[in-house]
């Protein structure tokens, strides 16, 4: 069981029913938003461990809820969007999005960013290595440095 949380910020109910029926077999917990700023209070209320968030949505722009979250959110965002326009992808990319997959989608390569995007969440949250100033502290090994400049 992943037992990750993933919130789905998409207003087509038949694409959240699939994610939900997808993610919760693949053993995630899943929670849902029709609207942006619905999304937006759930992610703020509750942390998820990945969004996945459609652009299109029917009372805010998705770029702007992606860049409203990228403000004090740091896990990841994967877009799923009809829209293919590569400035719509390098836009979203560029504003902290995780990964950008167009609808239609495969659920297998869906299920693989996913695990791929909560993974190097993992990794980057467990620095092991820590510098202020000249010091270097190492955590696993318990040494500390000084750095020579």
């Amino acid at each position: 069981m992943n037992k990750a949380e993933i919130l789905i910020i998409d207003d087509e109910p038949q694409i959240r029913k699939l994610l939900q029926i997808n993610l919760e077999s693949n053993g995630y917990k899943v929670i849902q938003a029709r609207k942006g700023n619905e999304g937006l209070i759930l992610a703020a209320s509750h942390p998820p461990d990945l969004i996945l968030l459609d652009i299109g949505l029917p009372d805010k722009n998705g770029h702007h809820i992606l860049q409203e979250l990228k403000e004090w959110y740091n896990t990841p965002v994967i877009i799923l969007s009809v829209q293919d326009s590569e400035s719509d992808i390098v836009s979203a990319l560029d504003n902290g999005a995780a990964d950008y997959l167009t609808k239609p989608f495969r659920t297998g390569e869906l299920l693989a960013r996913i695990r791929s995007a909560i993974k190097r969440s993992q990794n980057t949250e467990n620095v092991s290595t820590v510098i202020c100033g000249d010091i270097e502290i190492d955590l696993v090994s318990r040494i500390v440095k000084k750095i020579m400049k």
